[in-house]
């Protein structure tokens, strides 16, 4: 890496230094009195604007972004706010090079530095503020490493403009910093993947912790979002854990937040009901529906069973989250077989006759039969001359 003249001039002969600056301050004694006031006057200003930010951004009112940019003005450092002052009045004083050259070789490194502070508390916000609330427990956790990453990021871009404003070629270290940062990231993939997936699941919010969801054929509770892995609480008391990853990549199916959830009742009926009355059912099913809470949707006859008419029910039990869906469910049930009985309506059952068979092929009836008498020839022919 090639290093080009230092912006300091060469200091060859500190003795003619010295009485350059010592005529400097002989004929300037004034405007340089005037410019160290101006910047006592400017730091002062800048030092007043950032605690003013601090005290604005403190009131629960002021919006999330303001907060952010609040956050990054109070990292503003005092020697930052010094240079910027010496930047901006060192020019009406007319300094010496070397004192001019060493006030912006000073500001240049200050205000790379700075920036990449400002970028980095600037992010970390942005970060905190769109995981919202429900991700803060998950988000502490993976904030260590967010922040780590950033800094290493702002850190090094400053550095490399620092040393480009100084001169140096720095396209040799760009190409390093590329090539280490692809290999990091080979070597890594699948736990950086992992990461990414854990601050997508935080900020686009599929789901949260303590949401039952679906997946495959695994219904749980999600217990704790962490950096890697998604860790979950089956419905049937098992514990699950599947990379956040391998997580997102499968269709997953929301159980909690629903603003309504659907129930579905097939019933079937005897074929002796009389029509009238099963004209009526359908009337009757949206009153026991109504009469419970619910929201009917509908109902009507559907099909002609092997040995029911069968009805099909739909309703909605509203905001499933708050209300007892199972207990919901059970109740109009109830409350269905209470007026199925009030009205005489019979739910089928399926119902089978066995039918068997003699040896010599004769249907042997499932019920008795009457006894048959044997009738001897000469009360055959007695019976006969009778009737004659």
């Amino acid at each position: 890496m090639a290093a080009a003249a230092s912006p300091l001039p060469h200091l060859a002969d500190p003795i003619a230094l010295m009485d350059d600056i010592s005529n400097w301050l002989a004929v300037h004694w004034l405007q340089i009195a005037l410019a160290i006031g101006a910047g006592i006057a400017i730091y002062l200003a800048l030092n007043f604007l950032r605690e003013l930010v601090k005290r604005v951004c403190q009131r629960e009112y002021v919006p999330g972004l303001v907060t952010v940019a609040g956050r990054a003005a109070r990292k503003t450092g005092h020697f930052f706010m010094m240079l910027v002052a010496a930047r901006l009045v060192a020019g009406y004083a007319n300094p010496p090079e070397l004192v001019l050259a060493t006030i912006n070789f000073l500001f240049t490194i200050s205000a790379a530095f700075q920036v990449a502070i400002w970028l980095r508390e600037i992010i970390v916000g942005l970060v905190e503020r769109r995981a919202g609330q429900e991700g803060a427990e998950s988000l502490a956790m993976a904030m260590g490493i967010i922040r780590i990453l950033v800094s290493v990021a702002v850190f090094a871009i400053a550095a490399i403009v620092v040393l480009d404003n100084l001169g140096v070629n720095v396209t040799g270290l760009v190409a390093g910093l590329g090539i280490g940062g692809i290999a990091i990231g080979l070597a890594a993939q699948g736990i950086f993947a992992d990461l990414f997936a854990a601050l997508s699941i935080l900020f686009d919010k599929p789901f949260r912790q303590g949401d039952v969801i679906t997946y495959d054929q695994t219904t749980a509770r999600v217990v704790r979002i962490g950096l890697k892995s998604t860790r979950l609480r089956a419905v049937t008391g098992e514990r699950k854990v599947i990379s956040n990853a391998n997580l997102l990549q499968k269709e997953i199916t929301g159980q909690q937040r629903l603003e309504s959830k659907r129930v579905k009742f097939t019933l079937g009926i005897v074929y002796q009901t009389p029509i009238e009355l099963i004209a009526r059912i359908p009337e009757i099913l949206r009153q026991v529906v109504e009469v419970e809470g619910q929201v009917y949707v509908h109902a009507g006859m559907v099909a002609f069973g092997t040995s029911s008419l069968d009805f099909e029910l739909e309703f909605d039990v509203p905001d499933p989250d708050d209300t007892d869906y199972f207990m919901s469910r059970h109740r109009v049930a109830l409350s269905l077989l209470r007026r199925f009985n009030e009205e005489g309506i019979a739910f089928a059952y399926p119902t089978q006759t066995s039918f068997t068979a003699a040896p010599d092929g004769q249907m042997i009836m499932p019920y008795p039969q009457p006894a048959k008498t044997t009738e001897s020839p000469a009360r055959r022919s007695a019976r006969q001359a009778t009737s004659e």
